[in-house]
């Protein structure tokens, strides 16, 4: 399978700041790559220079054949791209925005109605061709300008934080347009903060400070950077727990998840013994203790901490 976005030592810098330092990576043909990170990680900096908006500092990228900074102009004509901020018109109704965007595109007559079927369709509004787009849902809203931004059927699609704003319930049935988009050889970069969202990517790579700390599957991340079990701690306190459990010498990595926290351990067992008994001891309740699957937001935390190293 062939690489349809191959970067080399890419580097974009402001001034003395350097947002993006020298990454390299490669996306096949077909794949659902994802780009993660925290904000200000580099992510958007990075994604603008493959869509040929910004040129780099030092290295380069090839998108679809074509060098971003040689080639700007026909690197936009053959990719997609989706802002994470809403980037429709919110006065036009939805027809009028299908219309502008394929005119954009070049689609006209019955290339563009056909088209105009597929995005109603896939954004789940016939029957509000009619309505203003500003009316509606965060989710209808992301589903149409991804429907606008593949209107032209690129080969080719860049979603920046897709799913920002969006409810879960939506935030899911978005992914199933991508996984749809992916069936049908589209190759699909996408960038996120959502960690849950990453377990849909066949490949990712963590960026931190510009610089890529890790990649590969998710299956992969977990088994290369997490070698330690982790026990997931439900308790009545969980903020002093934690500062009762942090430092331990059996406590290699703790990390409060919502109502739970989650602790990387040395032995399974002898830890399991030793929180029933600190907790007990600072008048603690404990509510349980069970061995989890890392979450790629344990192999994220842990990759923070430590710079990419295993333990």
């Amino acid at each position: 399978m062939k690489n349809t976005i191959e970067v080399k030592q890419l580097t974009k810098r402001f001034g003395n700041f350097t947002a993006v330092d020298h990454i390299d990576f490669e996306v096949k043909e077909g794949e659902i790559f994802g780009f993660l990170g925290a904000n200000g990680a580099g992510k958007s900096t990075t994604i603008r220079m493959l869509c040929g908006l910004l040129s780099s500092t030092e290295g380069t990228a090839h998108v679809g054949g074509f060098d971003i900074n040689k080639n700007p102009h026909q690197v936009k004509k053959s990719i997609g791209y989706m802002s994470q901020k809403f980037s429709l018109y919110e006065d036009l109704t939805v027809e009028e925005n299908i219309d502008f965007f394929g005119r954009v595109y070049g689609i006209e007559n019955s290339a563009l109605k056909e088209r105009k079927e597929w995005v109603l369709e896939i954004a789940n509004l016939h029957g509000r061709q009619g309505s203003i787009t500003g009316t509606l849902s965060g989710g209808l809203k992301q589903r149409l300008a991804l429907g606008c931004a593949v209107l032209h059927r690129p080969r080719i699609v860049f979603l920046d934080e897709p799913t920002s704003g969006v409810d879960p319930v939506m935030r899911r049935r978005f992914w199933e347009l991508i996984n749809n988009l992916s069936a049908e050889g589209v190759t699909v970069l996408v960038t996120t903060h959502f960690l849950e969202e990453a377990e849909y990517c066949n490949d990712i790579i963590l960026i931190n400070a510009g610089k890529i700390i890790a990649g590969g599957s998710p299956k992969e991340l977990k088994q290369n950077y997490i070698k330690h079990p982790i026990l997931e701690v439900q308790c009545s306190n969980v903020v002093d727990a934690m500062e009762k459990i942090e430092g331990q010498p059996w406590a290699v990595e703790t990390s409060i998840f919502g109502t739970s926290i989650h602790i990387n351990v040395k032995d399974e067992e002898s830890a399991k013994d030793q929180i029933t008994s600190l907790l007990a001891q600072s008048q603690i309740d404990l509510i349980g203790i069970e061995r989890i699957t890392p979450s790629l937001e344990d192999v994220f935390i842990y990759l923070l901490e430590h710079g990419g190293e295993t333990q």
